[in-house]
């Protein structure tokens, strides 16, 4: 063989094995959700190979269809900003929020990996926009402006979601941040994120439309929905795909198909056209055997629910209502299960600017004149209050809206001068206990209430016999919602402080 021959033929061997590189890469290529551009992507997939983890639940029914290793934990990714979007939707629909209401851009938001719009700090973005933008490009710097607009800053929003995480039954899911980029700390598991995927089309399903756009324009770039199987596969309709190192390639699936309604999740596709091809083989093999008819309750936020009232009179034997609200937490429905979650019973009492609270506060000895007590007090909070000429201060750290970790220490308040009526259960505590925490203030009382849930599920042995309530506290024209336990005594205060700032929920003692 001539030089010039051999010379011919290494060429096309090397052209052969970088045609084959190249096909190999490419195979491997997938999301950009949530660890920057392709490119790194494909370097990341063929390292992770952990055991598939995945489910199949009837929406319908409520019944497991398939399920494998649905409770491992893994880490979510971009599916993470499913749970940011149900924040901002639930904002839309309280009226807090409009489509075209602007958001702001911090530099902190903009400082975010790809996939992102590369907005600037300083700009501003439609809600609309962000929900588009977070559906196709699953766009992280978008996700932490959500984050920032609707928690103050990104860690506070994460403790935001983890609570509400809880509150819709999700005990295995802890979120650190809004987008989905990597966190040690930030996990979930297969069975979760199908409850969660149920949650959100039962609670805003006008909203999880925007699950099904295919492709969005901004700025004249048109950028496609990184879930191929929109118009693929018959009946799929969202909801999200993620993908990071550490977890591999995830999916949460709906599919729609002649009154069958399941929702899959796959966790851990070495590719995501391996998950894709997961994710597809279960719905074909599955849907066939999914129920015509919705006989399973929408899935509903423990807190959500109709509270638990004190009855008038009674009956005997006696239950105390809090007790069904502790089963919920210790012995109550399982992962997963369609059974109504029973609430945490809890009061509102309101205080008025200008007054410090003293409900709790034994009844003074002398003869000053107390307000009539109503006549059935075993069915009635009320508050007791006290004059006073100095302005009533916030929480201390806290602010509107911001869930800060908060030290615990305790708080002397003054002994009251005038005390209205107090009910005869809040004094029996009182007089039990002596302490109380507070676990927040937010400015919506849902979100006080959905606090007393996470908290007592964190500190079920110190809070499980605890009187959870809000307390409303106006000044000027802003109220805002304080969380908080009582009957307490001094050490249980203390422990469950200790217990709840672990678990990064903010924590102060006072004394009643």
């Amino acid at each position: 063989m001539s030089r010039r021959g051999g010379q011919v033929q290494r060429v096309i061997r090397w052209g052969a094995l970088g045609l084959a590189v190249l096909m190999l890469v490419a195979a491997t290529a997938g999301d950009a959700d949530a660890r920057g551009k392709r490119g790194r992507n494909k370097a990341a997939a063929p390292s992770y190979a952990p055991a598939q983890a995945s489910i199949v639940v009837d929406a319908n029914s409520g019944k497991i269809i398939q399920q494998t290793n649905a409770d491992s934990i893994r880490h979510p990714a971009s599916l993470t900003k499913i749970m940011t979007l149900y924040m901002l939707f639930e904002r839309l629909e309280s009226g807090k929020l409009k489509l075209n209401s602007e958001l702001p851009v911090s530099a902190h938001a903009a400082a975010q990996a790809p996939s992102k719009l590369g907005l600037k700090p300083g700009e501003t973005i439609q809600v609309e926009t962000a929900i588009r933008a977070i559906v196709t490009k699953s766009a992280n710097d978008v996700a932490v402006i959500v984050g920032e607009a609707l928690g103050g800053d990104e860690p506070s929003f994460g403790r935001m979601m983890t609570a509400k995480a809880r509150t819709l039954g999700m005990m295995q899911t802890t979120y650190r941040n809004a987008s989905g980029l990597p966190d040690d700390e930030q996990v979930t598991t297969a069975r979760d994120q199908a409850l969660l995927g149920r949650a959100i089309r039962d609670r805003f399903p006008t909203y999880f439309n925007y699950f099904s756009t295919r492709s969005f324009a901004f700025r004249g770039k048109m950028m496609r929905n990184h879930n191929r199987l929109l118009g693929v596969v018959d009946g799929v309709d969202g909801i999200k795909t993620g993908y990071i190192r550490a977890s591999g390639f995830n999916i949460v699936t709906s599919v729609k198909r002649n009154n069958r309604y399941v929702v899959a999740v796959v966790f851990g596709g070495p590719t995501a056209r391996a998950r894709d091809a997961r994710v597809r083989g279960l719905i074909e093999s599955h849907i066939s055997v999914a129920s015509t008819v919705r006989t399973t309750p929408p899935i509903a936020e423990g807190t959500a629910m109709a509270e638990t009232k004190l009855p008038a009179k009674p009956p005997t034997p006696v239950r105390d209502p809090r007790e069904e609200a502790i089963a919920t937490s210790s012995g109550g429905p399982s992962l997963g299960s369609t059974e109504p979650i029973k609430p945490v019973a809890v009061k509102t009492v309101s205080v008025k600017s200008g007054t410090r609270m003293a409900a709790l506060s034994a009844l003074p000895s002398d003869n000053r004149k107390l307000a009539p007590a109503p006549a059935n007090t075993a069915s009635v909070t009320t508050v007791a209050t006290v004059k006073s000429s100095e302005p009533l201060p916030p929480p201390p750290g806290a602010a509107p809206g911001i869930l800060g970790v908060l030290p615990a220490h305790e708080v002397k308040a003054p002994a009251p001068a005038i005390v209205a009526s107090v009910s005869t259960e809040h004094a029996s505590r009182a007089a039990r206990g002596g302490w109380m925490i507070q676990v927040g203030a937010f400015p919506d009382e849902t979100n006080a209430k959905e606090r007393l849930t996470a908290a007592q599920t964190k500190a079920k042995e110190q809070l499980g016999k605890a009187d959870p309530f809000t307390e409303k506290v106006a000044k000027g024209d802003r109220s805002l919602y304080r969380a908080r336990f009582a009957g307490l005594d001094k050490s249980q205060a203390e422990d469950a402080c200790k217990n709840l700032k672990r678990s990064e929920i903010p924590c102060m003692l006072l004394k009643n």
